[in-house]
């Protein structure tokens, strides 16, 4: 199904624009390259995730072409589809006005505008994604909130997807980068890997080298259960983080000349996670069951926003996710509220505060266009 999908999609990218381009062969013969490697690389893209894991040799020059083509050919397609409903109203202008807006006129120019805007996007969020994510500071202001945990800083790095195209290098410098922040934790917010654990180990490594006062946290994203969460949450271990699982750990800290004060890391299993492992259902209540009353504040490491009504309901103060990537490039960004309550920053939820991430890698297409990616430094204050 997926193949004929593909074909149909190509096809009618390909009917629109070609003959519009036919004055200038080159270019159409350019474009029917790019749309020809397109085609036959897009349901391959899309299947190297779940065929990934099962290869010992990194997926290579076919994940790039597979991938950067899904997203030019993601951009050709919403350009021309942009295209046609501008070319119907000028139809539609022509036919109760002729001679306005005729749609002859419009047709090669409108055609030129598409491939250079999906070129131009292609190129840019290109390299916006293979850049080193920037670091984005984010204050969120807790009631109540005792002195020795003001300005208790949390980093998050969130959707690292190390796989054919993101790799070992790339992770090194994501560490290096959050290092230079003086954590006093690390949170991982879910997805970090796209393939398993015989693939990927040597990539997920540097991970191991993220220092901060009181150590590392990680919550399952649902890329986690497409590419073996149980051998992952072991690996995690293996590294040195906390896994959290539908459960809690509590941490006692002290600013300088102030008397100690604990909160409460929580963590969820995606909220997905319950269709791959019934054991795994995701489930904030029990996640911050049994925890210290006393506990000044209590903060929810879940992949999806979708977790935060539950989380609202079961008392924490601030939920951590990502999962969005932020739309990743327009205009998917318009389109992630469809799926999710929050899409990118801080939101508020009743009493609770909602943090998500734009992600700190990417997700298939290396493109990264309105919507950057982001280390996030977290730093809890006195409301």
């Amino acid at each position: 199904m997926l193949p004929l999908i593909s074909l149909l999609l190509h096809g009618y990218v390909a009917a629109r624009l070609l003959p519009a381009l036919a004055a200038a062969p080159a270019v159409c013969a350019i474009l029917s390259i790019l749309l020809l490697i397109s085609l036959w690389h897009m349901p391959m893209g899309i299947g190297l995730r779940y065929r990934f894991r099962q290869r010992r040799k990194p997926a290579g020059v076919t994940a790039w072409l597979a991938w950067t083509a899904m997203g030019l050919f993601s951009s050709l397609l919403v350009l021309t589809l942009l295209r046609d409903a501008l070319l119907l109203a000028a139809l539609v202008v022509d036919a109760i006005r002729p001679g306005t807006l005729p749609p002859g006129a419009w047709d090669v120019r409108s055609a030129w505008v598409v491939v250079s805007l999906a070129l131009f996007v292609t190129a840019w969020g290109f390299v916006a994604a293979r850049r080193t994510a920037r670091v984005v500071r984010v204050d969120v202001p807790i009631a109540g909130l005792p002195v020795a945990l003001a300005g208790f800083r949390i980093v998050q790095l969130s959707d690292l997807h190390a796989g054919p195209t993101i790799r070992r290098d790339y992770l090194q410098r994501i560490v290096a980068a959050a290092n230079r922040l003086d954590a006093d934790m690390v949170a991982l917010t879910g997805d970090l890997v796209d393939g398993g654990v015989p693939d990927l180990a040597p990539h997920v490594a540097p991970l191991a080298g993220l220092h901060s006062r009181h150590g590392t946290f990680f919550v399952t994203g649902n890329h986690e259960y497409y590419s073996g969460a149980h051998d992952w949450i072991a690996e995690f271990r293996r590294l040195g983080m906390r896994v959290l699982l539908n459960e809690y750990a509590v941490l006692t800290h002290a600013a300088l000349g102030s008397a100690a004060a604990r909160i409460v890391i929580a963590g969820v299993t995606d909220f997905s996670a319950g269709k791959y492992d019934p054991a795994h259902r995701s489930d904030p209540a029990r996640a911050i069951a049994g925890a210290p009353a006393d506990a000044a504040v209590r903060v929810l490491l879940a992949h999806q926003p979708r977790s935060a009504p539950a989380a609202a309901a079961a008392g924490f103060d601030l939920q951590i996710s990502g999962h969005t990537h932020g739309g990743q490039f327009l205009p998917w960004k318009w389109f992630v509220r469809l799926q999710q309550p929050f899409v990118a920053g801080l939101d508020r939820l009743q009493d609770m505060w909602v943090y998500t991430s734009r992600g700190t890698g990417y997700w298939g297409p290396p493109n990264r266009f309105g919507a950057p990616s982001e280390i996030t430094l977290l730093r809890l204050v006195p409301a």
